[in-house]
């Protein structure tokens, strides 16, 4: 929980440890279409103790409408899955079926790595 200091005059946030609690970054980020965006997948372990994940990163897009997309992919790959920093992460060696579906739904996809 963050720290707060109250003043004796009305809700005038003083001192907040995280960041304004209402800050609009996530709102500044427009969402384009897919056929405008350039999207590359690969497959990385760097990091990960040895596990393989599938990278697709190169959205431009709301954090909403990565999360419903995130959604869409762990469904048709049938694997677990994050968000990070404006990529998408699904468990598992997944990159020709990321692909795929990403290409399905408009997206120019690039794959990189063997």
């Amino acid at each position: 929980m963050g720290k707060r200091k109250a003043t004796g005059k009305g809700d005038r946030l003083v001192y907040s440890e995280f960041g304004t609690p209402d800050s609009t970054e996530d709102a500044a980020i427009e969402d384009r279409l897919p056929a405008e965006q350039k999207i590359i997948v690969q497959a990385s372990r760097k990091g990960r103790g040895g596990k393989t994940v599938t990278v697709a990163e190169g959205f431009q897009h709301a954090p909403a409408t990565l999360k419903a997309l995130l959604k869409t992919l762990k469904a048709q790959c049938g694997a677990g899955g994050a968000v990070k920093e404006m990529t998408i992460e699904i468990q598992g060696d997944m990159t020709r079926k990321v692909a795929d579906v990403l290409t399905s739904l408009g997206y120019k996809v690039k794959i990189s790595g063997g």
